[in-house]
This record gives C-alpha cells, sequence and structure tokens, in this order.
C-alpha cells in the first residue's frame, strides 16, 4: 500500500491503525484542506498561539446563541428548558459555561450539547457520499 517497509520501532498496533486509516480516507476521502493545513502547523509547532484560536474556531459550527434564546429537550418524559444568558447558559437556577456540561446534567451521560439541543445534526450516509 505505501510501497516501503514499515518503521521497525513503530509498535504493532499504530501500524494497524495507520493502515486503517489510510483504508478509510482512500474509501470515505482523506482530510478536507483546512483540517489537514490546520493537523501540519500544530504538527510543526507553527504560529502555536495562533494554532489555539483556529483549533477554537474550527470546533464551532457557526451557531451563535443570543442571550434571551431559550433551547428546549424533552428528556425521559420531562421538558426541559434551558435559556441562554450574558453568563452562559441556565438551567435550573444554575449556569453552565456549555451546552455539553447541561446535557450531562440533565442525562448524567456525556453529550455533543448542540447535538443533544438539536443544533447540530448527525450527517446521513447520503450526504457523505
Amino acid at each position: 500500500m505505501f510501497r516501503q517497509l514499515s518503521p521497525l520501532h513503530l509498535p504493532r498496533h499504530l501500524l494497524f491503525a495507520v493502515l486503517a486509516y489510510r483504508l478509510q480516507a482512500d474509501e470515505l476521502g482523506d482530510l478536507d484542506p483546512a483540517t489537514a493545513r490546520l493537523l501540519s502547523q500544530i504538527a510543526t509547532g507553527g504560529g502555536t498561539l495562533g494554532a489555539s484560536r483556529r483549533m477554537d474556531a474550527f470546533g464551532r459550527r457557526g451557531t451563535k446563541l443570543k442571550p434571551g434564546t431559550i433551547l428546549m429537550r424533552e428528556w425521559n418524559a420531562q421538558t426541559h428548558r434551558v435559556m441562554v444568558v450574558d453568563e452562559g447558559l441556565s438551567w435550573n437556577g444554575k449556569t453552565y459555561d456549555s451546552l455539553s456540561k447541561v446535557a450531562f446534567a440533565i442525562t448524567g451521560t456525556n453529550w455533543n450539547g448542540p447535538r443533544f439541543f438539536g443544533l447540530r445534526d448527525k450527517i446521513s450516509r447520503e450526504e457523505k457520499s
């Protein structure tokens, strides 16, 4: 596949991970250019101060919630209302700094907060191809 011998210092499980990644990338497509550039900059240590800002921006999907917005979600036959406030997110009289922490408080398990509240949908298989 790579047309060269594998490095002797790499453990077997890492070689399998590299092969698995390559097979997936060949089948489903490799990283988009922006992600590849960001990872390359992080790996080379180029602009580490700017890299953290780029990583923060990279993780956001562009959904900005304005104070006063109310998010509703039904969980275990209860309707939960979360209000966006200047300090963060208010639920049950307590303020949280992320939707994921609110989702954890509601469910007791780790969730992606925006996905839990329906702000990010799962990508269907048809959309991926």
